[in-house]
C-alpha cells in the first residue's frame, strides 16, 4: 500500500494491475507536495477535495496509490458533499476500500453531519423557502425514510426551535395538525413552516402531502398561527425543476 507520506519506492516493490503498470502520482509528486506534506506547511485550506480525501484514507492499495483511490472515490459520489450520505455498501463498491475504511468514512461524515446540525450562533432567519430548505438539507443527509418536522418562528421570522414530529411516511395520520400545533403553541411560536423530506431526491408533492397541508392550513385558521409553508426537500439533482426542495407557499398552495 502507498502511504499519504510514503517516500518513493522502486517499481519492483509493487505488483501493477492487469494490462500495464498504472502510473503512481504519489511517487511522481515532488518533494515536499504530497498532501500531508502540503498540509503541515500551508494548512487544511490549502488541500483540494481529492487530497483532503486522501489523508482520510491514507493509504492506497496494491497497483492503485492513494491519490488515484481518493479521485475515483471523488468521481463516483460526483462531489466531497455527496458521500455524507453514502452507506458501508457504497464505499465497498470501489476496489481499495474494505470494511475498515468504509467504516471510518462513514464515521467521519456522521461527525460533520453533526457539525452542521449543531451549528453555534444565532438562531437562522427562515421567512424565506429557500433559506428554510438550506437550513434543513444537513438533517435530511443521507435518510431513507421520511420525516416530518415543524419550525416554531417568532414574530421575526427567526427560529424558536426545531421539532420532530414523526418518522416514517408523511401521511394525514403521521403529521397529525394536533401533534404539530402542540409543538407550536407550546413554543409560544407566531408562525411555523412544516418541513419533511423525500429519501427518494424528487420533492414533487403526493396527494398525501397535499391532505396534510389542506389540514394542516385549516387547523392554522381556527387556532390564528399562521402556516408559513410546507416545504419537501428532497435534492437538486433528483428535482426536475433544479431547485431540490418544493415550497406551497411559492406554488400558491398556502
Amino acid at each position: 500500500m502507498h502511504s499519504v507520506t510514503a517516500a518513493a519506492m522502486p517499481e519492483s516493490a509493487s505488483c501493477p494491475p492487469e494490462g500495464g503498470a498504472a502510473p503512481n502520482r504519489l511517487r511522481e509528486m515532488i518533494p515536499g507536495e504530497r498532501p500531508q506534506e502540503r498540509l503541515q506547511r500551508l494548512g487544511p485550506a490549502a488541500l483540494g477535495d481529492m487530497e483532503l480525501l486522501a489523508m482520510l484514507l491514507r493509504s492506497g492499495t496494491r497497483g492503485q496509490d492513494v491519490l488515484t483511490l481518493a479521485s475515483r472515490l471523488l468521481a463516483a459520489a460526483g462531489s466531497l458533499g455527496s458521500l455524507i450520505a453514502w452507506r458501508e455498501a457504497d464505499y465497498r463498491k470501489l476496489k481499495g476500500i474494505g470494511r475498515v475504511k468504509a467504516l471510518q468514512l462513514i464515521t467521519v461524515m456522521e461527525v460533520a453531519r453533526r457539525v452542521l446540525n449543531q451549528r453555534a450562533g444565532e438562531a437562522p432567519v427562515l421567512g424565506e423557502p429557500e433559506a428554510a430548505a438550506a437550513y434543513l438539507w444537513p438533517f435530511c443527509a443521507g435518510l431513507e425514510v421520511e420525516k416530518f418536522w415543524v419550525l416554531c418562528l417568532n414574530r421575526k421570522n427567526r427560529l424558536l426551535k426545531r421539532v420532530e414530529i414523526t418518522s416514517g411516511t408523511a401521511t394525514a395520520s403521521l403529521a397529525h395538525p394536533r401533534e404539530v400545533f402542540r409543538e407550536a403553541i407550546r413554543e409560544g411560536a407566531v408562525s411555523i413552516i412544516c418541513m419533511h423530506n423525500h429519501p427518494s431526491g424528487d420533492p414533487c408533492p403526493s396527494a398525501q402531502d397535499m391532505q396534510v397541508t389542506r389540514q394542516l392550513r385549516e387547523a392554522a385558521r381556527v387556532l390564528g398561527i399562521d402556516l408559513m409553508d410546507h416545504i419537501i426537500v428532497g435534492r437538486k439533482e433528483a428535482d426536475p425543476a433544479g431547485e431540490g426542495f418544493y415550497s406551497f407557499r411559492k406554488e400558491g398552495g398556502i
